[in-house]
């Protein structure tokens, strides 16, 4: 089976700060991978060379089956990206707005519909999709921007710091979201967190990342049981300190 991401040897450096160092992980179709690590470790990079928007220094990446390096057309109309300080049109109503994005990915209205009952769905704003975005909290404007990124079923949906800024009833509404669309629809996630609780919430698998390397990866059980600790926490500082 065709992994939905293969990463392959990524690099990037900034002048002489290497920000990512030959890195590689896999993504299966539906499965959902957390980048664990402190800012500055990388995280946000690696989600930007996937998302084509910087391109590697060195090693390259297949997301189902398109190289972020040699085809990056390909690979923008499989995934979906969703910056840590995503906003939306704040002039357009809530339903607007994802009639705008459906009508950016598919050219049939029937197609443009499907999504955005789909859009609506994810979201579960309800009467409010028909108030302008402005009005919103930063809770709402969250889960409209979540289901305009998942709402086309992209092969890999790439969320940086899905619930920053959040409080915990929005935060779990987000995860519980990422998880039905990671099950329902077969989409691959590939999110970065510094909140531990997050990643061993809602992700299968994840990473420790410190100055642009992984040094630990699994199931947020292995991760415990690795490094003897009781929660992801301990286990991140345990692998912190001994690298």
């Amino acid at each position: 089976m065709t992994a939905a991401l293969d990463v392959q040897h990524l690099s990037k450096s900034y002048g002489r700060k290497n920000a990512v160092k030959d890195v590689s992980f896999q993504i299966q179709e539906g499965e959902i991978f957390g980048l664990m690590g402190m800012n500055g470790a990388g995280k946000t990079t690696i989600l930007r060379m996937l998302a084509t928007l910087l391109r590697p220094d060195s090693g390259d990446a297949l997301i189902a089956g398109h190289s972020i390096a040699k085809h990056p057309e390909e690979v923008r109309a499989c995934i979906s990206y969703l910056p840590d300080e995503a906003g939306a049109y704040k002039t357009m109503t809530g339903r607007n707005y994802l009639a705008f994005i459906a009508g950016l990915y598919f050219r049939s209205e029937q197609e443009q519909k499907e999504c955005v009952a789909l859009g609506e769905e994810i979201c579960g704003l309800g009467e409010a999709l028909s108030q302008k975005i402005n009005t919103y909290s930063r809770g709402m404007t969250r889960k409209l921007v979540l289901a305009r990124t998942v709402m086309t079923k992209p092969k890999l949906a790439i969320l940086d710091e899905p619930t920053s800024g959040l409080d915990v009833l929005n935060s779990l509404d987000i995860r519980r979201t990422i998880r039905k669309c990671a099950e329902e629809y077969g989409t691959a996630f590939l999110l970065s967190s510094h909140h531990m609780q997050e990643v061993f919430t809602t992700a299968d698998r994840g990473a420790i990342m410190k100055d642009g390397e992984f040094l630990a990866e699994g199931t947020p059980q292995e991760l415990l049981e690795k490094y003897g600790a009781e929660t992801l926490e301990e286990a991140f500082e345990k692998a912190v300190k001994a690298s």
